[in-house]
């Protein structure tokens, strides 16, 4: 398996994978929970980014399209046609839908797309009177943090940590400053959104927003919790991916 994807838990007869795709700052570990959760009807595979856990040290992604590229690269040839399910919070919506355009124009659409905490990617992504990451201080950007409420105290008070925890969030705000939408025909597969009734930085109607990406069904979930809801919502998360698979995984979770 490629530095680029993890696996935490094996499905061998799986007859589809998710693929999962972190927030910004955030590391392969943050779906263990879900990987554990849809192993036993798919198989979950994890993006790892690059310089953090075990790829410290590595220099960071600059832009989403080369992060996009370089995990579905590392994806192993689907066997059969098994198909493809996309999955990513926040930074990784972003980076989900982008994979779900790459893998259409690659004849190889996934079998469906899910995303969180993010709005719509046709909308502006930080709000405008935002500071570009660039010109935060550390204190300012760690108020920034603070404020989306899925980061410890202890580790935003803590100078050691934070030496290790900042820059790759750096890296990741600036993707998505740096992000692009282009126009383009609408997906072919189904769309799941969820949101936060009280995210900060995502209203349910900029999550809303998501609807006019998928020319397919389109299903939307506004759940209890601010940015990183899903901490309490995993197993909800974990019945909508299964409740998408084909007839004979959902036997195989029976």
């Amino acid at each position: 398996m490629s530095d680029w994807i993890r696996r935490f838990h094996s499905a061998p007869n799986a007859g589809s994978r998710l693929l999962c795709f972190p927030h910004a700052g955030g590391s392969a570990s943050a779906y263990h929970a879900l990987s554990a959760a849809v192993a036993g009807a798919i198989e979950p595979l994890i993006v790892q980014y690059p310089g953090r856990q075990e790829r410290f040290g590595e220099p960071f992604a600059e832009r989403a399209e080369e992060m996009v590229a370089a995990a579905l690269a590392a994806l192993p040839a689907p066997v059969d046609g098994t198909p493809t399910i996309l999955f990513g919070h926040s930074m990784g919506a972003l980076l989900a839908f982008e994979a779900a355009r790459r893998l259409t124009a690659e004849g190889q659409p996934p079998a469906a797309l899910f995303v969180s905490g993010r709005r719509g990617p046709s909308l502006p992504q930080w709000p405008a009177r935002r500071k570009p990451v660039g010109e935060m201080s550390d204190s300012e950007l760690i108020e920034d943090i603070r404020k989306l409420s899925g980061t410890p105290d202890e580790l935003l008070s803590s100078p050691d940590l934070l030496r290790l925890a900042l820059p790759p969030v750096r890296a990741d705000y600036r993707i998505v400053e740096d992000y692009i939408y282009r126009s383009a025909p609408p997906l072919d597969c189904p769309i799941t959104v969820l949101t936060g009734d009280k995210d900060p930085g995502v209203t349910v109607e900029a999550a809303r927003a998501w609807g006019s990406e998928t020319q397919a069904a389109f299903s939307f979930h506004v759940l209890a919790g601010g940015h990183f809801f899903l901490d309490d919502h995993m197993p909800y998360l974990a019945d909508l991916i299964t409740s998408v698979l084909p007839e004979p995984n959902i036997r195989q979770r029976a």
